[in-house]
């Protein structure tokens, strides 16, 4: 147990992590896979793995990670980290279902098998704690669904993996582009391959600008199967910073997914920008307090959670962890969610579309 930190247990598979998790997407740098963007320019490898480093000084020991983030390069920065301290006092989790290969799909249990001894070399362990299904999507009529719940309970018996997780009610990343499923679908479709996955944990997407509907059902969902939480993009991908309170434009270069989101134009930005100022007048202006209050918004949320910050370099790394170690007041979450509530309907009354993937 590390001293003076908030500790979570992520439910009935009794295991206990200290309440802020390090988010590695965005240190996998840019990358490009089915067709569209889906990395971040803005990474650099010495930076990241001077980060990691620092999140593990600072006391973090849940770290989260995807063989298809950067494609291996987020695995192989973080395995530079395992190399180096004890593995027992980590929790590892990846994923497996986006990057394909050359495989049929990303969910044919022989490249998942092969994708999980993959991430076990890129990271230099032998198992990891949580592994994940990525996404929802197990090709026409999901003739992918029970080899792949198949080979996740394959994986656990033979101890390389200690848990099965699912994400929450969320599009496969290409369907976005042409949404067509209602929320109904989505969340009865979900329900469905919970059912058949039994995951002991659920990665949750929540923040400040996720209207609190779209919970409706998960927490409760998990509360009765005893299923830990983790909640990710919690300061919505950096939007939810004071930095965003500058109104400086943000550019992106080639292959970094926000470039092809509307949240990070110039318009959501300065209505987010507007209404972070908003806060800072009730709760003050320092940078590393609107970050703990934006995270212990989700932590307060569900007792079996924890959340997953991302970085790209040390600096964003301190201000992430000190919410171990600050418990804001609640009136000042309140207030949060009060003045980010109106940027909900503000942006919803543009007319335009915002898709959840970032709230």
């Amino acid at each position: 147990m590390i001293d003076n930190v908030a500790q979570r247990k992520l439910g009935r598979i009794g295991i206990t992590v200290p309440a802020v998790g390090v988010g590695c997407w965005a240190i996998g740098g840019p990358a490009d896979n089915l067709g569209m963007p889906m990395g971040w320019s803005t990474a650099d490898d010495s930076a990241s793995a001077a980060g990691l480093r620092k999140a593990y000084e600072l006391g973090a020991r849940l770290f989260d990670t995807a063989d298809v983030y950067g494609l291996g390069r987020s695995e192989r920065l973080l395995g530079g980290l395992i190399s180096e301290v004890p593995r027992g006092g980590l929790t590892l989790t990846s994923k497996v279902g986006y990057f394909a290969g050359t495989a049929e799909h990303g969910y044919h249990p022989g490249h998942m098998t092969r994708q999980l001894h993959q991430s076990l070399d890129n990271l230099r362990t032998d198992y990891l704690d949580i592994y994940f299904l990525h996404h929802p999507d197990f090709g026409p009529d999901d003739q992918w669904l029970e080899g792949a719940v198949e080979a996740m309970t394959s994986f656990r018996s033979q101890g390389l993996i200690r848990a099965v997780g699912m994400r929450g009610p969320h599009r496969y990343a290409p369907d976005r582009l042409h949404p067509t499923a209602d929320k109904a679908d989505k969340a009865a479709r979900f329900r469905r391959i919970f059912d058949l996955v039994k995951p002991e944990i659920l990665a949750v997407r929540d923040n400040l600008l996720t209207p609190a509907s779209r919970l409706d059902g998960i927490l409760e969902l998990a509360a009765d199967h005893g299923c830990g939480i983790l909640f990710n993009k919690p300061l919505s991908q950096g939007l939810l910073t004071a930095a965003t309170a500058t109104g400086r434009e943000r550019t992106f270069g080639p292959g970094d997914h926000r470039s092809r989101k509307r949240w990070f134009t110039p318009e959501p930005v300065a209505v987010i920008g507007k209404a972070i100022r908003d806060l800072q007048q009730v709760i003050g202006d320092e940078p590393t307090y609107l970050t703990a209050v934006a995270l212990w918004a989700c932590l307060t949320r569900f007792d079996n959670a924890a959340v997953l910050a991302g970085f790209t370099n040390p600096d964003q790394v301190e201000q992430n962890l000190a919410a171990l170690r600050i418990r804001p007041d609640d009136a000042h979450i309140a207030a949060a969610r009060t003045i980010m509530s109106g940027v909900q309907r503000q942006l919803d009354d543009t007319g335009e579309v915002f898709v959840d993937e970032h709230r």
